[in-house]
């Protein structure tokens, strides 16, 4: 591929928005792929069980990771005729930039894991793209190296519990550049992961003779992710959590220190808002009050978001709760939402509810670890596509002007939510 990039110069094997006829060719490895959906049976076949376990799974019953789906099926739409859609365009500004799509990258620890240089690819493509994306604070990558990879993306923060600490953290993160920080709020606690410990995933991974067995019938994930990693860059660590080097990524009796967060309230948002002079986002809303407090504190922007059914089992469906944050807030901050988008229509329900933007991030996860960068742009493209082509079906040229196109959620089948 070259550097410059195009939606609508993408080759897709459904494509039907005109091409410029100078669109870059697709590897081999890729034209299967037709959905991001594609993308997680590819990968399922690719990584080692328990590190597809860690990216696939929710926690307890997976009813939240169930839920997130379910929620889109609420809806329907209401598609206009005879409009001119020829000006389609999913260009939004975002927090002081025009990025190309209104969907971006979600943090997900670890991608380094299940993808060789996991995050710098994720920022990689993300920069050529122009989408936003936001690099996670368990990462095994140094925020300093995606940063500068990506001068445009956004860090999300787990906040440590103790003030001076917090201070340090976001001390780190201006100085390796980055203008948007992402706290996150819905860990007080870890989420009762099951699947991992069923499937033989921990952090740090254990040695042993299971653990072993996995990477050699994973041959493909073994050379050209683990074995490459280790010959090239050593030993992984927890890089971003605090301002030092957190653990490693495989021992036998090293602990990961995860910190006390229970007793994080809005005095330690405040104090990080005094703190940092960029953009900021908080993570991890679900209730009206909460993102009105946010931006009572001094928020720019909120993501709606369970934590990608991770955290709490039962909690609501984000998309559930968009429509109450949005009213909430209104114009005073910025509106955003993750958690199981996995079509281009997905993402325009969360538009016509009122998201400016929509963060995806398992699909992108899957996408590093099948094919790289080029990966990760085939599922940019993908998603990108799929939202141009049904806006010309929906009679719309732009995702803001979704007002009014659905029925169903919560009102009267027959009449448009607005």
């Amino acid at each position: 591929m070259s550097d410059a990039f195009s939606f609508r110069d993408y080759p897709l094997a459904s494509h039907t928005v005109p091409r410029t006829g100078t669109a870059p060719k697709v590897s081999r490895r890729l034209q299967h792929i037709l959905s991001l959906d594609d993308f997680e049976t590819a990968a399922r076949r690719l990584l080692p069980k328990p590190i597809f376990a860690y990216v696939n799974g929710g926690c307890e019953t997976d009813r939240t990771l169930r839920h997130n789906r379910e929620a889109f099926e609420a809806y329907d739409w209401i598609t206009r005729v005879f409009t001119d859609t020829s000006r389609r365009t999913l260009d939004v500004e975002l927090l002081g930039h025009t990025f190309s799509a209104s969907f971006g990258i979600a943090p997900m620890g670890i991608s380094a894991l299940s993808a060789y240089r996991g995050d710098l690819i994720q920022a990689r493509a993300a920069r050529r793209a122009n989408v936003p994306m936001i690099m996670s604070g368990s990462s095994l990558i140094r925020m300093e190296e995606v940063c500068e990879a990506n001068p445009h993306a956004w860090f999300q923060a787990y906040v440590p519990g103790e003030p001076d600490k917090i201070v340090a953290l976001i001390e780190r993160v201006r100085a390796a550049g980055f203008g948007t920080l992402v706290v996150t709020a819905d860990t007080p606690v870890s989420g009762n992961r099951e699947n991992n410990v069923r499937a033989g995933f921990s952090t740090p991974l254990r040695p042993s003779a299971r653990l072993a067995w996995e990477g050699m019938t994973h041959p493909r994930w073994l050379f050209s992710t683990a074995l490459r990693t280790l010959v090239n860059h050593g030993m992984p660590h927890f890089e971003n959590s605090r301002v030092s080097r957190g653990a490693p990524i495989l021992s036998s009796n090293v602990l990961r220190d995860f910190g006390a967060r229970d007793h994080l309230s809005w005095d330690h948002l405040k104090l990080i808002r005094d703190t940092w002079p960029g953009k900021l986002v908080v993570k991890g809303i679900l209730h009206a009050d909460d993102a009105r407090r946010a931006c009572k504190f001094g928020a720019d922007g909120v993501i709606v978001s369970n934590h990608g059914g991770r955290q709490l089992d039962g909690a609501c469906a984000s998309l559930r709760a968009l429509p109450d944050v949005v009213e909430a807030v209104g114009e005073r901050c910025t509106v955003m939402v993750d958690g199981g988008f996995r079509r281009g229509n997905d993402v325009l329900i969360a538009h016509a509810l009122g998201a400016r933007a929509v963060f995806v991030g398992r699909p992108f996860n899957y996408a590093g670890a099948v094919a790289g960068e080029p990966g990760i742009l085939h599922a940019i493209a993908i998603l990108a596509n799929e939202m141009l082509r049904n806006m010309a079906l929906l009679g719309v040229n732009a995702p803001s002007d979704l007002t009014g196109a659905l029925c169903g959620g919560a009102g009267n089948k027959s009449r448009p939510i607005r």
